[in-house]
């Protein structure tokens, strides 16, 4: 067997490729690549595109940072009123209601996506005013705000969609 200049002894053989199809015959790749374009473009009809980047932040402006401490479900909650809307602080929200209930601040973004629930981005002089109250860890550079009432929805979610419920009759010893 002879071997090219370029092989190694140990290296299997080159494969050789065929010269294409010829005049005549019907490529098959052609009328698959035509079927997945079809398939796709369906598909591009049917599905809502997924974003995962978050909106631009909140205006840097006095009006939207002026921050007020807010009694939210008998807790001491910051907020800023943007456009009108008094927004709680996300992350405080969750450590005071959230904590216990779900995995993580992650798990949280997931279910306010699902949800289709935007938070707000909090802008750079937010965020400062945020950690000087304590609302959000000296180190945090990021923050998003939620209004009260989309709030109450994802504590809803998060506390009816827990799994299974046992009835105190499905525990031995209880009656």
């Amino acid at each position: 067997m002879m071997e090219s200049p370029l092989s190694h002894k140990l290296s299997p053989p080159r494969a050789h490729t065929s010269p294409g199809p010829t005049p005549g015959t019907i490529s098959l790749t052609h009328g698959m690549i035509a079927t997945v374009n079809q398939h796709n473009s369906l598909l591009s009809k049917l599905h809502k595109p997924t974003t995962y980047s978050s909106p631009p932040p909140v205006a840097c402006n006095p009006d939207n940072n002026v921050c007020k401490v807010i009694t939210y479900r008998g807790e001491k909650v910051a907020a800023f009123t943007v456009n009108g809307v008094e927004l709680i602080c996300l992350p405080q929200a969750f450590e005071l209601f959230l904590k216990h209930l779900v995995g993580g601040l992650h798990t949280v973004y997931t279910k306010l996506k699902r949800l289709d629930i935007t938070p707000v981005v909090c802008n750079v002089e937010q965020v400062r005013i945020l950690r000087g109250l304590g609302a959000i860890q000296p180190g945090v550079n990021r923050c998003k705000l939620i209004s009260c009432k989309e709030f109450d929805v994802l504590y809803d979610d998060c506390t009816n969609s827990r799994g299974i419920v046992l009835s105190l009759a499905a525990i031995p010893g209880v009656n």
